[in-house]
């Protein structure tokens, strides 16, 4: 059909969205639905795995009322990865679905270790021992709430929960499976060696299909509950990081992804398997193929925190622009380097480089000329030295220089802070033209399974695009590297035992 489309979907921490994709890769309707996060305890996150449900269904229904999705050729999802749910036969939950931003594994880290080894599970999994990775969390649930491993059917990612909601069928792709820490990276399956280390069997996993593949047809009860046409195939896709890296058309190494979310994701694409401690090792949409991605959990996460903290007078003004904006505008008359305010972002722990779950945010160099738009910069300068840091680690080990870094998420919509990135990395950064990025990547592996394109490479090619690039600017580039080489680099690692003690004095286990 020449007025065919695809449907990308992306199902996230706190809302669901689909959208119709044309083949130049242009958004033509969307739908959306939120769901609701709860904190049962400090460090906790946990979520109602039927909102995930309702909310596709009622985003595709939003999306149904704008545009027939009898035209619909294909379908592929996208979700929020280490998110997981233990269901029974009927594929009920059995308890809430433990998310990616859960820190309550900390204790079981020492047990994962003497189970099978930290370097030998980096090895298998790609990933650094961590909180984030869901295996800590399920054994978690081993050692406290037994009997729901134990009743457990399925152990289902975000991903799998709605295949089978869509479709019946237990499925899951290796790439959205891979960041719970359970697969061989190398061989593409499930490892014995892992499930064996948090109490699994391998029948309460779901059945593999490669990226890109069909992973089953819409079922008539879904249809009727999504508005969608039965027997739409549904395309096997990824989490929502790697999503948005093919969002970006990176497929070679040269470029890298940045998504400027609620947590800042970070990318760059290798042709070979590699471990390094600077990065998590993910699958890449192509085959034999990888994402080499550093993550900081306190992304845009933060931003957000301070405005409801500390600007919240803003948001009860009539003002013609948001807060945000407010803040922004006074922050970018602020001079590099917020006048000797510095800010280590760790506000929900610290992954690549240190994998310090005990870590906690920094900030040093107060006096009494500051205010919040001094705050409000030093979170952006701090997160853009994270990002040098990590960016930097990853060059060093891979020996590839980057020429670029494709940006995306609701951070990317911020000149001062892509300005500020491109200053402080000393890499261009380039405006997808496209916020959702990560929701075009589930489009792209829809509309090549569709056969629009020959491959996943050639669809990435055409339904991709930038736009505003901002470059490094010398002078203040080099003020830049000055703060991070002799101030920035050296502050958590000076300090880090006394942040661990602190948290270990203060917060319960």
């Amino acid at each position: 059909m020449s007025n065919a489309f695809v449907i990308g979907v992306d199902s996230s921490t706190t809302s669901c969205k689909a959208i119709a994709w044309d083949r130049q890769g242009r958004a033509l309707a969307e739908g959306r639905a939120s769901f609701q996060l709860s904190s049962p305890q400090i460090g906790w996150y946990e979520q109602d795995a039927e909102s995930w449900w309702a909310g596709l269904a009622q985003a595709l229904r939003d999306l149904g009322a704008q545009i027939d999705l009898a035209r619909a050729e294909a379908m592929c999802i996208t979700h929020q990865r280490e998110t997981f749910v233990p269901v029974d036969r009927a594929g009920r939950p059995l308890r809430n679905a433990i998310t990616w931003m859960d820190e309550r594994s900390r204790p079981q880290l020492t047990e994962v270790e003497r189970r099978i080894g930290k370097e030998r599970l980096h090895h298998i999994s790609g990933k650094p021992l961590s909180v984030t990775i869901s295996m800590t969390k399920m054994l978690w649930l081993r050692q406290h709430e037994p009997d729901i491993l134990q009743r457990a059917h399925k152990i289902l990612d975000v991903h799998a929960f709605l295949v089978h909601r869509l479709t019946g069928c237990y499925r899951t792709s290796p790439a959205c499976a891979d960041p719970t820490g359970l697969i061989d990276m190398q061989a593409g399956t499930w490892s014995q060696a892992v499930l064996d280390a948090c109490g699994l069997r391998e029948d309460q996993l779901c059945e593999l299909v490669p990226v890109g593949g069909e992973i089953g047809r819409v079922s008539a009860e879904a249809a009727s509950a999504t508005g969608l046409p039965a027997g739409l195939p549904l395309i096997a896709g990824l989490g929502d990081g790697q999503s948005a890296g093919l969002g970006a058309n990176i497929t070679t190494p040269n470029r890298a992804y940045l998504n400027l979310g609620t947590c800042i994701i970070g990318g760059f694409f290798s042709p070979t398997y590699l471990c390094n401690l600077a990065f998590r090792t993910m699958s890449a949409p192509l085959p034999g193929a990888y994402f080499l991605e550093h993550a900081l959990k306190g992304g845009v996460f933060t931003i957000s925190w301070f405005v409801e903290r500390f600007a919240f007078d803003l948001r009860s003004l009539n003002l013609p622009l948001v807060a945000e904006e407010v803040l922004e505008a006074a922050a970018a008359k602020l001079p590099p380097g917020s006048d000797g305010l510095m800010l280590v972002p760790y506000w929900n722990n610290v992954m690549n480089p240190y994998w310090d779950p005990a870590a906690t945010g920094i900030t040093v160099g107060w006096t009494g000329a500051h205010g919040r738009e001094h705050f409000y910069r030093a979170i952006m300068e701090g997160i853009a030295y994270e990002q040098r840091l990590a960016g930097d680690a990853v060059m060093k080990a891979t020996g590839v220089r980057l020429d670029e870094y494709i940006t995306m998420g609701g951070g990317s919509k911020s000149n001062l802070w892509c300005q500020i990135m491109a200053d402080i990395t000393q890499v261009p950064v380039v405006r997808s033209t496209t916020s959702e990025a990560t929701c075009l990547g589930a489009g792209i592996l829809a509309a090549a399974a569709a056969g629009w394109y020959a491959d996943i490479p050639s669809a990435a090619a055409a339904m991709t695009s930038t736009g505003r690039r901002f470059d490094p600017r010398p002078e203040i580039a080099e003020r830049y590297d000055r703060l991070y080489g002799e101030v920035y680099v050296h502050l958590f690692p000076a300090i880090q035992p006394y942040i661990d003690r602190l948290t270990e004095l203060t917060r319960d286990e």
